[in-house]
């Protein structure tokens, strides 16, 4: 496979969050982005895969489909596997490791089907397999047809190499900037978040407005494949002098040590002079000076921090405060339980389905610009 071939590359993200995934993909320019279960498709080249990498903010994962085929036996599994040009896509002298997931397959073992392909790679390019090799193999057995992929991002994507700090029960990027588009937001408004624990959503929308690429500072998978090409991608991760744009963004907490964090993770991602960050209780907030923008907040759910009846009248004063304060502001709310939600009395418009976060299943509830 040629650096300029083309192939199928599928960038995973939240099962719920596809279609705004999908958005953002379309507002990227990439070609024939297609919808699908766990995310989007895209047809493109080496150079597309790292641009995905480099640009997208709410995959998690790019993968690149590189070779497909039925296989109903180990054997014949191996025996296909031998006939992929590894060569094109491998180096030699890189370990790898190997994944494999089967599902109504004849092959049923999962370990098994990732150790024949293994073999192959081995005794066909030379390569050495290792179990903590940042290239990884992924194969998927589904109805008997066999996907070949790459991973070409290594790490999750939600890891851009600026958030050393976290507090608990902390936002993945990449879903906060999808969250973020589901609000309406492009960059182009003030956001405030009166609970930002480690500051991912201020960071995030600072980023978006000064137009800084997420994966502008981390390694990747694909610099350790055959098919990479120092020069190009430098080129295409240079980033022009940033002219950033009037706009503030604004976060608080309670928790001295969450606005520490966030000051910190801010000043390293390279928006310190975008963002402010202050503590103080939700009761003493009041909306910055500008017209008005978006109120994003990710409160405690209950699950993991305080009790549920508890928090019952933090919402309702969260809600209170909302609404006596912050006159046509949108506001973004994520939590797992409606009945929370719905203790702040704000008019939410209809949601979308739940999305998992770490093990929780939340939902974002969206007003329009409060009365």
């Amino acid at each position: 496979m040629k650096p300029t071939d083309h192939f199928e590359i599928f960038l995973a993200t939240a099962p719920g969050l596809e279609a705004v995934l999908w958005e953002e993909v379309k507002s990227l320019r990439f070609r024939a982005a297609k919808q699908i279960a766990g995310g989007v498709t895209v047809n493109g080249n080496w150079r597309d895969a790292w641009r995905a990498n480099l640009e997208v903010r709410g995959a998690n994962k790019v993968l690149a489909r590189v070779e497909t085929f039925r296989a109903f036996q180990l054997a014949e599994l191996e025996k296909k596997a031998r006939r992929v040009a590894w060569g094109d896509v491998l180096r030699k002298d890189a370990p790898f490791r190997v994944e494999a997931t089967c599902k109504a397959s004849k092959i049923y073992h999962s370990g098994a089907a990732a150790q024949r392909i293994e073999n192959a790679i081995r005794e066909t390019l030379g390569a050495k397999p290792a179990d903590d090799a940042p290239v990884c193999i992924m194969a998927r057995i589904e109805n008997d047809l066999c996907t070949i992929s790459v991973d070409t991002s290594g790490e999750l994507l939600h890891k851009r190499g600026f958030k050393v700090a976290v507090n608990k029960a902390p936002m993945r990027e990449t879903m906060a900037a999808l969250f973020l588009r589901q609000c309406g937001y492009d960059g182009k408004e003030t956001v405030v978040d009166p609970m930002c624990g480690s500051g991912t959503f201020i960071i995030e929308a600072a980023e978006i407005a000064a137009g800084l690429k997420p994966g502008r500072e981390r390694h990747f998978a694909f610099e350790q494949l055959a098919t990479f090409d120092a020069t190009t991608w430098n080129e295409m991760r240079r980033m022009p002098p940033a002219s950033k744009p009037e706009l503030r963004f604004y976060g608080s907490d309670r928790d001295a040590g969450a606005v520490e964090m966030s000051r910190a993770n801010a000043a390293r991602a390279g928006v310190s002079d975008m963002t402010e960050f202050r503590q103080h209780s939700i009761s003493d907030l009041v909306p910055p000076a500008g017209p008005p923008g978006l109120v994003v907040i990710n409160p405690p759910y209950g699950d993991r921090i305080g009790d549920k009846k508890r928090l019952l009248a933090l919402y309702r004063a969260l809600g209170d405060m909302l609404k006596s304060r912050f006159a046509g502001w949108r506001v973004g709310l994520i939590t797992n339980e409606t009945w929370l939600a719905n203790a702040t009395g704000l008019p939410f418009l209809p949601t979308t389905a739940p999305v998992a976060n770490g093990g929780i299943r939340v939902t974002l509830f969206r007003t329009e610009g409060l009365p």
